[in-house]
């Protein structure tokens, strides 16, 4: 038996419910589905559409990640997630650009709005409001609105769904909404197997959480359908487990990090764990350089684990990872003693650049919208 068996003093570690957020994902996702079914959207303002590019950030960015991923085999116009304040040099008004912002706030989304409104592009929006809302509105600009009061990384299905049944609604994807219902299904039964009445030897997510405990682990994955979701495994251990994690794909790395693997890291090699994400869609070549890479790395004294996707079809077999990413990630933070829900370090550095920019340009009361 360990601590993560012991419901009282799990429960102790969460006093902002992050546990409820990760449990109900299957039931967000239908949520949201029911949202994105309700946005009314004229097909015929997005025609001629060369590119599509999403701006967002975080836990916002993360639904365009999946999204280019889930859709890297349908699309028949290329598709960008842009993490800056400015666009490609390519947008203009054959390109369609997807705001994804949660809170609506983002800076560099602004900035990225800002932007794409100059270069004239195509617009849709995906928020809860804030300043993007006052801009969309402004603009004319559809938006879909968002429920309130969730951490953008735990309102993965509102930012991820939308965009996608977006796409289906202006005729450039087919068939997302059965296949979402389908996962919202899967995620539910799925579920059972982590839950915190489960014990630890028959929870693959709690094993998993006491595997990382102390150890810094390193995410890979196949280059097309799971890239994404080990960014996403990546992104929830360092901001639930407050643990420092890292992510790369084949067969890329294998061409330049692979060769860091070697006796230098003997000082350090139990604070590593490698976790490996293995899909049944994994091309042939791919699950031969995992295989391979495994041994090496199992050479150095390096434990690796492997986590096995779930599922028949592609949205199902990425969110059976993310599901139980986001579990474990919840048991690291209890094994870590921290509560899983603040940001406090990102809370602290827009602190400190919103003081630096009422320093260097003045309030933003004083300054003119360039949003009209």
């Amino acid at each position: 038996m360990t601590i993560l068996d012991d419901i009282e003093t799990v429960r102790k570690a969460d006093p902002s419910n992050m546990y409820n957020r990760i449990f109900d994902l299957p039931e967000q996702m239908a949520d949201a589905l029911t949202l994105a079914q309700r946005w009314q959207i004229d097909a015929d303002e997005f025609s001629g559409i060369k590119n599509i590019v999403v701006v967002g950030m975080g836990g916002s960015a993360i639904g365009g990640d999946l999204t280019r991923t889930y859709l890297s085999s349908k699309l028949l116009v290329p598709f960008e997630v842009c993490r800056h304040y400015v666009l490609p040099e390519y947008v203009d008004d054959e390109t369609l650009v997807i705001a994804a912002s949660y809170s609506g706030n983002t800076e560099e989304t602004i900035a990225a709005v800002e932007d794409a409104l100059t270069r004239k592009a195509m617009m849709v929006a995906i928020s809860t409001g804030g300043l993007l809302g006052d801009i969309c509105e402004l603009n004319q600009i559809p938006m879909a609105k968002l429920p309130e009061g969730w951490q953008p990384r735990a309102a993965l299905g509102y930012s991820f769904i939308p965009l996608v049944m977006f796409l289906e609604k202006i005729g450039l994807a087919k068939d997302v909404a059965k296949e979402l219902e389908t996962v919202v299904a899967s995620l539910q039964k799925f579920r059972d197997g982590y839950i915190e009445d489960q014990p630890s030897e028959q929870n693959p997510a709690k094993n998993l959480a006491l595997k990382i405990h102390g150890r810094i682990p390193i995410i890979y994955s196949g280059p097309t359908l799971m890239d994404a979701v080990a960014i996403r495994f990546k992104g929830q251990l360092c901001e639930n487990g407050k643990n420092l994690a890292f992510a790369n794909h084949f067969a890329e790395f294998n061409h330049n990090e692979l060769v860091g693997w070697s006796k230098t890291i003997e000082p350090f090699k139990d604070k590593l764990v490698v976790i490996i994400l293995r899909d049944a869609g994994d091309h042939p070549q791919i699950r031969q350089r995992m295989n391979i890479v495994k041994d090496i790395i199992q050479n150095l004294d390096v434990e690796v684990m492997e986590v096995h996707s779930k599922g028949a079809v592609r949205l199902e077999r990425m969110f059976s990872l993310i599901q139980i990413a986001d579990f474990t990630s919840y048991y690291l933070a209890v094994l870590n003693e921290v509560d899983p829900t603040p940001v406090e370090v990102i809370e602290q550095l827009k602190a400190q650049l919103e003081e630096k920019k009422a320093i260097t340009t003045g309030s933003r009361d004083t300054m003119e919208s360039p949003f009209k």
